[in-house]
């Protein structure tokens, strides 16, 4: 038992002692937030909003984590997935979300309260333990400089008096501790965990900006269906029907030479049914049926005109939709690497993970070349199709291609349905 209370006390001392360090950093922050805030609302400031709201949420999700290791209780923040490339409004909303409002409230209350409280609970053992050695070197010092604690000690007899006082000292700490420790987590549980109808009104923005982008991604692979039939099937078709038309006239005259025409309709018919089954393939590849994700990107790698390393670290299944997102995220990366990268090697990466913001149950896709680099998103590219289909799944994208490379595109998808 007493042990058990022990290493309890011992814990929560541990853990106020590394908020006590972690406060020093948030004020830290709040400071650095304070000067420069002012200053970026007249200079551009909205620029870099997405990543001081990154920046943000990366913390209080390590508090979270710190919070949640001390308490046992799990303490999830769901957060919406932060645009790439934000309009204004959109950094407007980012800016005065409830999320971001109450991680702006957690980093004021633990720059500056914690600190105060975490360095009491934590003096108070070792003014205990200063108390009872009072004794063993009071009369070293000079008289005219005694030891004080809660009294001036110039007598043996004022010395032992500190053992009592020491003993009470940890008396209090043995309780005030724990009981700080606990109470630390409960409240900043309540400011970073956003309340039930709060978090179900930020799962509903989330849900309905997903929406709209799994309807637009869903109208542009409709139109992309519609154009790949009308350039390729239908006109070999229409083909096929003219040959067809001028074998049966040549055959009602001359029908030796009719087999010519015969011959380029069925030729004709067999790259119409060839790009039929591309078509029926880019809406939904058969080979993720039969192999799963892991054998289907072994597939698409092994035909990359680059050569491509694939590493893949325990996926197991995760569902349909999902596999075929990751499988055409993976395919067009690759494909605007062979077109415009002029790379030499790509490494395909694709593990199941931590996400940046601390999620757990992420699908994570790393694609990097080592080609020239200076690649960015345009309206109808390879990227935009990328981030249309992240999109519809609330998920990440990120790029990273500086002159002269290597070019990296980073996509993090919730698998945890």
């Amino acid at each position: 038992m007493i042990k058990t209370r022990l290493w309890r006390w011992w814990r929560a001392f541990a853990y106020l002692l590394g908020e006590l360090v972690a406060s020093i950093v948030s004020m830290g922050l709040f400071m650095v937030a304070a000067v420069l805030t002012p200053l970026l609302l007249f200079s551009g400031g909205w620029l870099v909003a997405p990543r001081a709201v990154a920046a943000l949420r990366w913390w209080a999700t390590k508090a979270r984590h710190r919070a949640a290791r001390f308490s046992g209780k799990p303490l999830a923040a769901t957060y919406a997935p932060i645009p790439e490339n934000p309009s204004f409004e959109e950094r407007m909303r980012l800016v005065f979300s409830r999320t971001t409002g109450r991680d702006s409230l957690w980093l004021v209350a633990h720059g500056l309260l914690m600190p105060m409280i975490t360095l009491l609970c934590i003096g108070l053992p070792l003014s205990a333990l200063n108390s009872i050695l009072i004794p063993t070197y009071w009369y070293l010092l000079p008289p005219d400089q005694p030891v004080t604690s809660l009294y001036p000690v110039t007598s043996w007899e004022g010395a032992s008096w500190m053992l009592l006082v020491g003993l009470g000292y940890a008396a209090i700490s043995w309780w005030l501790i724990p009981a700080t420790a606990m109470g630390l987590t409960w409240v900043q549980s309540r400011i970073l965990v956003l309340p039930s109808k709060s978090s179900l009104v930020e799962r509903v923005t989330a849900l309905t900006a997903s929406r709209a982008a799994a309807l637009d991604a869903h109208a542009a692979e409709l139109r992309r269906i519609e154009r790949d039939l009308h350039d390729g099937a239908q006109n070999r078709l229409v083909g096929v029907v003219m040959m067809l038309g001028l074998a049966e006239r040549t055959l009602e005259k001359n029908p030796e030479d009719a087999l010519p025409h015969v011959r380029r309709a069925q030729q004709a018919a067999t790259e119409a049914l060839a790009g039929l089954r591309t078509a029926v393939h880019d809406i939904h590849p058969p080979i993720l049926d039969e192999l799963g994700l892991e054998g289907a990107l072994s597939a698409l790698t092994g035909r990359s005109a680059i050569p491509c390393m694939l590493m893949l670290t325990e996926l197991h299944r995760v569902p349909a939709a999902l596999e075929s997102a990751s499988y055409f995220i993976v395919a067009e990366a690759l494909t605007n690497a062979n077109k415009y990268s002029a790379a030499t090697e790509v490494t395909v990466a694709v593990s199941r993970g931590e996400g940046r913001l601390g999620s757990t149950d992420k699908l994570l896709i790393s694609v990097e070349d080592n080609g020239r680099g200076g690649a960015f998103e345009r309206p109808g590219g390879g990227l935009s199709g990328i981030r249309r289909r992240t999109a519809a799944f609330e998920g990440v994208v990120e790029l990273e291609s500086p002159a002269g490379g290597p070019t990296t595109v980073r996509v993090e998808l919730p698998c945890g349905w």
